[in-house]
């Protein structure tokens, strides 16, 4: 059993739709970013492959290329599983904390945790995604954008 841990942060766009979790998420501003800036997604990438001690999401799907100007961080999160897949590894399971003031996630966060458990092909009782905020303190405090972290066990 091998563990990874992931982070990202993303400062909000007015300008774009907001995705967490493979979720679209309307009547908030998106955050900014070469993807889709999918936060929790970014997170959770980074930590499968911390676990395969296959470095970082930036090394895997560089923030310069352009094939991945403005791409589903779902397709990035399913060439992740299928990299740990040829490398013999499975996903036994995936924790993961969004730490925003807003938007109110807590209606969001089934659907977040069945796209993540779908496009990594484990059940969805092997993930776990939570809300928080940052209880005023900071750029995440003061609303200026989202935060993700993600704890994941391959075997």
């Amino acid at each position: 059993m091998r563990i990874g841990v992931g982070y990202d942060v993303h400062p909000f766009d007015a300008a774009r739709p907001l995705y967490l979790g493979g979720v679209r998420i309307d009547g908030s501003p998106g955050l900014r970013g070469h993807s889709d800036a999918d936060a929790l997604l970014h997170a959770v990438i980074d930590a499968l492959l911390g676990a395969a001690g296959l470095g970082d999401i930036g090394q895997h799907f560089p923030p310069d290329d352009p094939a991945y100007k403005d791409v589903d961080s779902r397709e990035l999160l399913r060439q992740t599983r299928d990299l740990l897949q040829e490398k013999g590894y499975r996903v036994g399971n995936v924790d993961a904390t969004v730490i925003a003031e807003r938007p109110r996630l807590l209606p969001h966060l089934p659907a977040m945790r069945s796209a993540i458990a779908g496009v990594i092909g484990i059940d969805e009782s092997r993930v776990s995604v939570k809300a928080t905020t940052h209880e005023g303190l900071g750029a995440i405090g003061r609303g200026e954008g989202i935060a993700a972290m993600a704890v994941a066990l391959i075997e």
